[in-house]
């Protein structure tokens, strides 16, 4: 039995751009009401107006757990909550990695995460969901990944460990593959259209994928009612080659 997101409330933590704003934009096309959210004002007014329909947004630093804790407060119940939110990937050899900044990208990755679900679960109603994702480093890692990966892995472990503990409240997450979204804005433009090209030549599918690609997974998450405790992979197929 698949439930419909028609008037349900979807709080999209990190909705702002990327995978999270086309996941909110697909969850407002099924008549849901999204909440968007991101830490600066200004990204938060451009979704709105991007998404149109009955869409709201809050602005909150969500690796700060008492702006977290503030944010759910004034939104109130809910139907789902999904966690997109992060910053530009940290990629580099684990020689020169600078920890401070793997601290600060676990902080809002998965401590950000393992606070929103902290604060959100009592508010989440009947037949709801919680939604978080990751990505393919953890199952695919390569030279440089180190952090990636360990985050990735922490996520995937959580999501089961969630699934068990709040149930009924359904968890899951989606595991992205290399997407063009604006994680990769710290790469000049020529250099990132080409490692776009080939990365998208060695999958099986013959390109990257695109957010919108991405956001049909957490739909279908939030409107499946029988899955919980799984992580979706959208990859084109990236941990196979």
């Amino acid at each position: 039995m698949a439930n419909t997101l028609k008037d349900k409330k979807v709080l999209i933590l990190g909705g702002s751009s990327g995978i999270g704003l086309a996941t909110a934009r697909a969850a407002a096309d099924e008549g849901a009401a999204v909440v968007v959210t991101s830490s600066r004002k200004e990204k938060v007014v451009a979704a709105i107006a991007s998404i149109g329909g009955r869409a709201t947004g809050e602005v909150a630093d969500l690796a700060d757990e008492a702006q977290t804790r503030a944010l759910l407060e004034r939104v109130g119940s809910i139907d789902h909550l999904v966690f997109t939110a992060g910053e530009s990937l940290m990629l580099g050899p684990i020689a020169t990695a600078d920890l401070g900044a793997a601290r600060r990208a676990f902080e809002l990755r998965v401590f950000g995460a393992m606070a929103a679900v902290k604060h959100a679960a009592a508010r989440i109603r009947a037949g709801g969901s919680i939604v978080l994702t990751h990505g393919i480093a953890g199952a695919r890692p390569q030279p440089g990944f180190a952090v990636a990966a360990s985050i990735c892995g922490a996520m995937d472990a959580l999501t089961r460990a969630l699934a068990v503990e709040l149930a009924p409240v359904r968890v899951n997450a989606v595991s992205p593959g290399f997407v063009r979204t604006p994680l990769w804005g710290n790469i000049p433009e020529t250099e990132r259209e080409a490692m776009f090209r080939e990365t998208g030549r060695k999958l099986p599918v013959g390109r990257v994928g695109e957010p919108s690609e991405i956001a049909e997974a957490y739909v279908h998450l939030m409107r499946n009612s029988f899955t919980t405790g799984q992580t979706v992979i959208v990859d084109g197929g990236g941990v196979l080659t």
